[in-house]
């Protein structure tokens, strides 16, 4: 399901996008400077614990550019040619497909247009502009994982940062040493602030098979079933479970792994709760 946009279309997207281009280049930094500086400062590579530490770090690097490469070089996914409106519903369900006019096509359930990539997106949560791609159906797996492995990554050199600040001595008295540790802390805790609250929100979000523009449509649901005394719950969430395993798959051992998307369908269909 998750094709790929071929690696031409990759280049020529990642030349024009100075927001792809600068977290390639922030993670380029945070790894040089954690591993380079603050590592070899503290407990210096040539030590077992330096080197462990050093391996360990950039594996989980490794990890996180891997799963943002899978999440840019997919295609989110595209409306299939054959979708046919008479056939959407089989199942019965209500969920009722919308004509797209500037796509000048029937939009399956939960798939919106984006003015950016300028087509309909399947199960559409958000258009991203650090991986220049929409965040969709087939590559929304991608996309979690490499939040999850950056916001580990962040706390990792955060960690690092502290240690090497209390544990060995730096002449702070030299002006561009103590700068360059000020901006280090305060990008190194900005990352973790920033890309964990965003770990947590999709977390959310998944938890509940909810998209971004959903939860931004549920919350007027919310307000009127609250307001005529009714208890209001996504039309599309099966269980936090099922609702993990939709999106991660249902072999655990895979859910790291953001090629493993063999559990994913054409993405047009989807089991309603709200009978």
């Amino acid at each position: 399901m998750a094709r790929r946009r071929g690696v031409a279309a990759a280049v020529a997207a990642a030349a024009t996008s100075p927001a792809l281009v600068a977290a390639v280049s922030l993670m380029a930094l945070v790894y040089y400077y954690t591993v380079f500086v603050l590592l070899n400062h503290w407990l210096g590579l040539g030590t077992t614990a330096g080197a462990a530490h050093a391996a360990a770090f950039s594996l989980l690097l490794a990890a996180c550019f891997f799963s943002f490469l899978c999440a840019a070089a997919a295609d989110p996914g595209s409306v299939p040619s054959a979708f046919s409106p008479d056939a959407e519903d089989p199942q019965g369900q209500g969920l009722k497909s919308r004509y797209c006019d500037k796509c000048c096509i029937n939009k399956p359930a939960r798939t919106h247009h984006c003015k950016v990539c300028k087509r309909c997106i399947l199960k559409m949560d958000h258009h991203c502009v650090w991986i220049n791609n929409c965040v969709g159906y087939a590559n929304y797996k991608a996309f979690i994982i490499c939040v999850l492995n950056a916001t580990i990554g962040s706390l990792y050199s955060l960690v690092i940062f502290v240690c090497d600040l209390l544990r060995t001595e730096h002449d702070f008295s030299i002006l561009y040493v103590k700068i360059i540790h000020i901006l280090a802390g305060v990008v190194l805790f900005s990352l973790c602030l920033t890309i964990g609250s965003l770990l947590c929100w999709h977390i959310y979000l998944i938890c509940h098979n909810m998209t971004t523009i959903e939860y931004r449509e549920a919350v007027r649901a919310k307000w009127l079933a609250k307001k005529s005394g009714q208890n209001y719950r996504h039309r599309f969430d099966q269980g936090t479970r099922k609702n993990i395993q939709m999106i991660m798959g249902p072999n655990v051992f895979c859910w790291l792994c953001p090629t493993a998307t063999g559990h994913l369908k054409d993405g047009t269909e989807f089991q309603n709760t709200n009978n």
